[in-house]
């Protein structure tokens, strides 16, 4: 079983990866001053919970938006399970090209989410990864990384309109029955699910323009599955973009280490 961690900047997801599926992915709280000894716990503990021994981990791939925590899970995996990890970093074998001004600086996710679209759905395409940010990813004919677009996420837009007013409460992410709120929690939802529903639809129809084509389009993210089924385009929904990616990346270069 391969282990694939994704580290972002709110959640870390990881899966175990065994012939031809996950039979298990799990999603915790990213915190930075946690320990690898910590770390090590909890994914001992998620292991536990599916009845996986520590010991049927051959290999492990990391991908991280976090500097500080890629040595920390590195070493928590080595700790638990006795392998090295392989991290996603600049000039790892990906099997596509990043066509932009600066490829080095291009977020690991990122690469692994344009992998996985490339090699399990087809170029060209666009990306949707919905976050902390939300990024739109766009893959050319050949499978090349072309450009992309990063618009804040979600909640952090919820956090900012209700942190900067007076009257406005937090809320959940439920979508309304109609666009048209007709109290403040509903008019709320609407602005939040409609609303960036309606910019996902709209950044897709500015992509397809500038590309000269209509595009696929595959959504991916902790917050997708909230909001991608209230767009107009259809969108293929994949939770485990990201851990594909990270499958296809250690296929390709776990030989190396």
């Amino acid at each position: 079983m391969i282990l694939t961690i994704d580290i972002g900047n709110t959640n870390i997801v990881f899966g175990g990866y065994t012939e031809g599926h996950f039979p298990f992915v799990v999603r915790m709280a990213t915190n930075p001053l946690e320990t690898e000894i910590e770390y090590a716990a909890k994914i001992r503990d998620a292991l536990s919970l599916y009845q996986i021994d520590t010991t049927a981990i051959s290999g492990a791939i990391i991908s991280s938006v976090v500097p500080p925590l890629s040595a920390i899970m590195k070493d928590a995996v080595k700790l638990l399970c006795h392998i090295d990890s392989i991290t996603v970093t600049p000039g790892i074998k990906t099997g596509i090209n990043l066509r932009c001004e600066e490829p080095r600086t291009v977020g690991a996710d990122l690469i692994c989410a344009c992998v996985a679209a490339h090699f399990h759905y087809g170029s060209p395409s666009l990306v949707v990864d919905m976050g902390t940010a939300t990024k739109i990813l766009l893959m050319d004919q050949t499978g090349s990384f072309i450009g992309a677009s990063i618009i804040p996420g979600v909640n952090i837009s919820l956090k900012a309109l209700s942190g900067n007013t007076a009257q406005l409460p937090q809320i959940g992410l439920e979508a309304p029955i109609s666009v048209i709120g007709k109290n403040t929690l509903t008019c709320m939802q609407s602005g939040v699910i409609y609303g960036n529903a309606s910019m996902i639809d709209g950044m897709i129809d500015r992509y397809c323009e500038a590309f000269g084509a209509t595009l696929p389009v595959i959504a991916t993210g902790g917050l997708s599955r909230m909001i991608i089924p209230h767009c107009k385009h259809t969108i293929i929904l994949d939770d485990a973009l990201v851990l594909k990616g990270l499958v296809i990346l250690y296929e390709k270069n776990h030989k190396a280490i």
